[in-house]
């Protein structure tokens, strides 16, 4: 997120400068509204810039989160707690550096979430919002608990879902060397067979389609991996397009039988982000912002986007998630009810969990369902290609019969 400098007034009139992180000039203003403060000036601040760093992994986010709170809750001072963790022999490089960088601004004047805030490709927005809260109410250590609690059940969420994908992956990847080793290497020490064949009774379609197929492997390989790495790359580039993002994000949730499980698992993201903000005191506007984009779909995002519009002018959460037609209608029901009861932070958390668990079941039985199905295609490649070898043998052996 960019620093934004300002110059403000207080409650008595003074004149106040001074700069915040905020992801626009819309959300510093609300930042300095909350100050007390009445800004007179907001601009992008040039001379503050953004890092960039490498990323770091979410087991180790997770740690550092976790050991921040806990050394401030044995009292020991930030800048103190914070040079312990830059000298962890645990953490990579990158980070250690972040940690001793970020020491570094608190010591010159600036806020903990700030200096965070500059290193966007380790501390996500979630984070130094959350300890943004954490500082302006008081409980730190609780905001850092919180989030390290997050990152680590994301961490858990990505290990499952990556686990059950691995063996029909390993399948397919199998089965792509089999064939591929087939045409190459197998098939050709027939062509001197087929060719005497060919010449007294033809071949089989079957025949004729295998070595065709074989011989330009061979000779054009070079142009099928080209077009491959083309392809990819060209679809790499497509996605990295807003147009790109939205329809990939659209295939995905349509897709039948695993578009619930992207779907869900997105609204559980959704869900658990914004619960975890609300909880830790981020405005519902702030918290709807930065949801919306942890959800990992553009098409929720989209949606979230325009009920934020429409809770500005006052309208209940529920009913504007409910007409984008993108939630599922249990989950629009109980944030109804959370609403009405005002554990909306809560029952937020409750709904993620439960979409998850009941997300994975179904990911598992459709995974159960591949896996077979996957067998089937590679066991089909591999009998096609000894049938089509075999087809010029048995009609050889039926005609001397």
């Amino acid at each position: 997120m960019p620093d934004f400098a300002y110059i403000a007034r207080d409650l008595a009139g003074k004149s106040v400068t001074g700069s915040v992180t905020a992801a626009s000039t819309r959300d510093a203003a609300m930042q300095l509204g909350s100050k007390s403060l009445f800004p007179i000036s907001i601009k992008v601040d040039k001379t503050r810039q953004v890092r960039k760093t490498g990323r770091v992994s979410g087991a180790q986010m997770a740690s550092f989160y976790g050991q921040m709170a806990s050394l401030l809750r044995s009292g020991v001072p930030m800048l103190k707690a914070l040079s312990v963790l830059s000298q962890q022999s645990g953490s990579s490089r990158t980070l250690r550096n972040a940690i001793s960088e970020i020491k570094a601004k608190i010591e010159e004047g600036e806020s903990l979430p700030d200096a965070m805030a500059r290193y966007p490709k380790i501390f996500n927005d979630m984070a130094v919002n959350m300890t943004r809260a954490g500082s302006e109410g008081g409980f730190l250590e609780d905001a850092l608990e919180r989030v390290s609690g997050f990152v680590e059940q994301q961490e858990e969420l990505k290990g499952k879902t990556l686990g059950a994908l691995a063996y029909p992956v390993f399948v397919m990847g199998v089965g792509v060397v089999v064939v591929t080793v087939l045409l190459i290497f197998f098939v050709p020490k027939f062509e001197g067979i087929f060719q005497s064949m060919r010449a007294k009774e033809g071949l089989p379609f079957a025949t004729e389609l295998l070595l065709g197929i074989s011989k330009f492997v061979q000779n054009y390989w070079w142009v099928v991996l080209g077009a491959i790495a083309g392809l990819i790359l060209l679809l790499k580039k497509y996605l990295e397009t807003s147009e790109g993002q939205y329809r990939a994000d659209l295939i995905k949730i349509k897709t039948p039988l695993i578009g619930g499980v992207f779907l869900n698992l997105a609204v559980a993201r959704f869900c658990r982000v914004l619960g975890t903000l609300l909880k830790n005191g981020v405005p519902i506007l702030r918290s709807l912002d930065i949801s919306r984009n942890a959800a990992g779909n553009k098409i929720l995002s989209e949606a979230v986007s325009s009920a934020s519009a429409e809770i500005t002018a006052g309208q209940r959460l529920a009913k504007q998630l409910e007409k984008s037609g993108h939630f599922p209608p249990t989950v629009v029901e109980m944030i109804s009810v959370a609403e009405e009861s005002n554990t909306l932070d809560t029952v937020l958390v409750d709904i993620a969990e439960n979409l998850e668990r009941t997300t994975f079941r179904r990911l598992e039985t459709v995974i159960r369902l591949l896996e077979p199905v996957m067998l089937l295609i590679l066991a089909g490649l591999v009998m096609f290609v000894v049938l089509a070898l075999m087809l010029p043998v048995l009609n050889s052996a039926n005609s001397l019969g």
